[in-house]
């Protein structure tokens, strides 16, 4: 496991240690199925054990670790059944949150929305995926403010978590970014427009895009996914 140099300008605390960790197991520097030690991650960050432990529960609670007493942490493997749950979970509040866009958009919401689309075009232009996939977040999250649902972007959050491994092996090995931002583009769009039923029929659209590649990579890297519940 590769894991950030340590810093000696100050000790890195829970959210430093769970702020890499999240990171590293979102673009698969850390993959599925991968062993992480609390014991390592604490030698190398130069702390105790007990921030360590709180980043991996925290991260557990997002479905991202798989911890067991007395056996190795691991990264938890994709599961069909949570992925259909996220999504089903995702798309009853995402098409809410397009509705309430769509009606309450105005010029100060438009020009939020247009500067989120300028930001992504600079990814594609300079091949970042990286930053393609915090600028996919902080697309929904304007959503959800234009939306007067705030609140609502923290439910988005935690089921996006849970598939957006998936998305980062879409993004990089299918170059997609181009077709999302396009997609981007026509929900922001229709919710300019004031549009709801265009504006929620553009994001399940949206959601729909990752269905291929999850099917694809059920295949290619079944090692990736858990075993089908009997």
């Amino acid at each position: 496991m590769a894991l950030a140099p340590q810093s000696n300008e100050r000790r890195p605390c829970m959210d430093d240690i769970y702020d890499y960790l999240h990171g590293e197991i979102l673009s698969l520097r850390l993959k599925p199925g991968d062993k992480i030690s609390e014991a390592e991650v604490a030698a190398r960050f130069g702390v105790s054990r007990q921030p360590v432990r709180d980043a991996f529960n925290r991260l557990a609670n997002l479905d991202l670790l798989v911890i067991r007493p007395q056996r190795a942490t691991e990264v938890r493997r994709f599961s069909m059944r949570e992925i259909e749950k996220a999504r089903f979970v995702r798309a009853a509040i995402e098409s809410e949150v397009l509705r309430q866009a769509a009606r309450h958009c105005d010029a100060v919401g438009a020009a939020l929305l247009d500067a989120a689309i300028g930001a992504q075009e600079r990814a594609i232009a300079e091949n970042n995926v990286d930053g393609f996939g915090a600028l996919d977040y902080q697309f929904h999250e304007t959503l959800c403010h234009i939306a007067k649902a705030e609140f609502a972007f923290d439910v988005i959050l935690t089921e996006k978590s849970k598939v957006d491994r998936l998305c980062m092996l879409g993004l990089s090995k299918e170059d997609r970014m181009p077709e999302l931002v396009e997609d981007h583009r026509a929900i922001a769009a229709a919710v300019k427009a004031n549009d709801p039923a265009r504006a929620v029929e553009l994001g399940m659209l949206h959601l729909s895009r990752l269905d291929k590649t999850i099917e694809r990579i059920s295949v290619t890297n079944a090692n990736y996914f858990e075993p089908p519940e009997s």
